[in-house]
């Protein structure tokens, strides 16, 4: 299995259409508001992962239901439902997948192929129960769930190994020691200007908003891009970091992320000035 998943990472081949599909989802999918909402930023946590939820409970529980006797209404309910709810979350995995590194993008989209593929079968499935053809209902449901089951599979390499949809900055705190730790002098902080900075070989962006000093990590919690080659933009009235790889961007006096496709904020150190030195701890 390791094996396999290895060489889905390394097929290039998939790349051609990988590309084209990406561009395609950018186009359809051209609103920033609409692209916020899906990415989870509102929600301050990946959209796609929550609204799955829906889907596969209900289709596992038909499952169930169906090797019961006398639950054939309750089990073509729920199999419609699933069918229904699942193509918001389909939408909001395909507005993350667009964002996703080319590798990343390879195994999610064989992901999306075994989720369509269940997702048919759930179709097909609803529209034989609705006819009375149960037996036929109960084999599509049947096969439908083990196609989602392996596009599950996926989505957890994914995440859980490939780090698709997870802060990608949080590690850098674990390599931040205890304590509080010298960045730079307050007098020398320009006034709204970002300043790079590292704690603990770890690097920093540094922030001065009047007699506040915001300390918070410079590598990117959508794919690790570095924030301190970033442009900074006004959003909302709030001075904000864009991360030149992907566009996210956060707002630099909290860390909270204002645009997408990062759906997390971005991790802000304690700081404090001792002495005219700006010092920061771990949160």
């Amino acid at each position: 299995m390791r094996a396999l998943l290895m060489k889905i990472e390394q097929a290039a081949g998939l790349d051609r259409i990988g590309d084209r599909l990406q561009r395609s989802v950018q186009r359809r999918i051209s609103s920033e508001r609409v692209r916020d909402l899906l990415h989870g930023v509102w929600l301050g946590h990946p959209l796609h992962p929550v609204l799955i939820q829906v889907p596969m409970g209900a289709w596992l529980s038909a499952a169930v239901l169906d090797v019961l006797p006398g639950q054939r209404r309750a089990a073509t309910t729920l199999v419609g439902v699933g069918t229904v709810a699942a193509l918001p979350a389909a939408v909001a995995g395909a507005n993350d997948w667009a964002s996703l590194s080319r590798d990343q993008r390879r195994v999610g989209l064989v992901h999306a192929v075994a989720n369509t593929v269940g997702v048919a079968c759930y179709a097909g499935s609803l529209l034989a129960r609705l006819r009375g053809q149960h037996r036929t209902g109960r084999t599509l449901g049947f096969v439908g769930l083990a196609a989602v089951g392996a596009g599950g599979f996926l989505g957890g390499h994914l995440a859980y190994k490939q780090a698709a949809g997870v802060n990608q900055a949080a590690p850098d705190l674990h390599r931040i020691s205890a304590g509080w730790h010298p960045v730079v002098d307050f007098a020398g902080l320009p006034e709204s200007t970002m300043v790079s900075r590292r704690v603990d070989d770890v690097p920093v962006l540094v922030y001065r908003h009047g007699e506040d000093v915001t300390v918070l990590l410079a590598h990117c919690a959508h794919q690790n891009g570095p924030l301190d080659e970033g442009a900074v933009i006004s959003s909302n009235g709030h001075a904000c970091v864009v991360c030149p790889w992907h566009g996210s961007a956060f707002r630099l006096t909290d860390g909270t992320v204002a645009h997408g496709p990062a759906a997390t904020d971005q991790q802000v150190l304690r700081s404090r000035v001792v002495a005219g030195v700006v010092q920061a701890q771990l949160p």
